[in-house]
């Protein structure tokens, strides 16, 4: 069994109320999370537990269950704006504009195609039921989507949600 943290050396919390999100010392990840998940097609809310140890005052936020990414088994991309994201904005307050994505966005959209053929090929056939031509065709649709995440962060962006309370419309241009 693994654990984000070992039982006797701290806690593990799955909710933490707003008032406590400065002490979470990786808030800025969740938008490299979204990115990814915007990336991967994650058709579940995106979940994650906190952490500290023992004597630490800071959380540390581990982001857990990718199992909904590529549509589930589906392994299809039904995009939509409020697929993929964290259930409070407050875990986007830190979100100023696009540099806010940064590493993750410029990474996702350089990713080297020969990086993910290498990984496909690493994966056991018996978690794609064997069809190399439904892994060929995963592959083929996650380069193709690296162009895309923007956009579907953008549609999120502009969702009735309004989860980037501190955009600043000079940064909202894409490139």
């Amino acid at each position: 069994m693994r654990f984000v943290i070992e039982p006797l050396e701290g806690t593990v919390f799955d909710y933490l109320p707003a008032a406590v999100f400065d002490r979470v010392r990786n808030l800025n990840d969740f938008a490299g999370m979204l990115a990814l998940d915007k990336w991967t097609c994650n058709t579940n809310g995106r979940q994650a537990v906190f952490w500290k140890k023992t004597r630490d005052k800071k959380y540390t936020a581990t982001f857990i269950d990718q199992g909904y990414c590529f549509n589930a088994g589906d392994w299809d991309f039904p995009d939509s704006p409020l697929r993929g994201v964290y259930p409070r904005n407050e875990v986007y307050a830190g979100v100023s504009g696009w540099e806010s994505f940064e590493p993750w966005l410029s990474r996702i959209e350089n990713f080297d195609p020969r990086v993910l053929w290498e990984i496909a090929e690493a994966v056991p056939p018996e978690w794609y039921g064997s069809s190399l031509t439904d892994m060929e065709l995963l592959i083929e649709q996650l380069i193709s989507r690296r162009s895309k995440v923007r956009e579907l962060i953008d549609s999120f962006r502009k969702s009735t949600r309004e989860p980037f309370q501190n955009w600043k419309e000079q940064f909202a241009a894409a490139r």
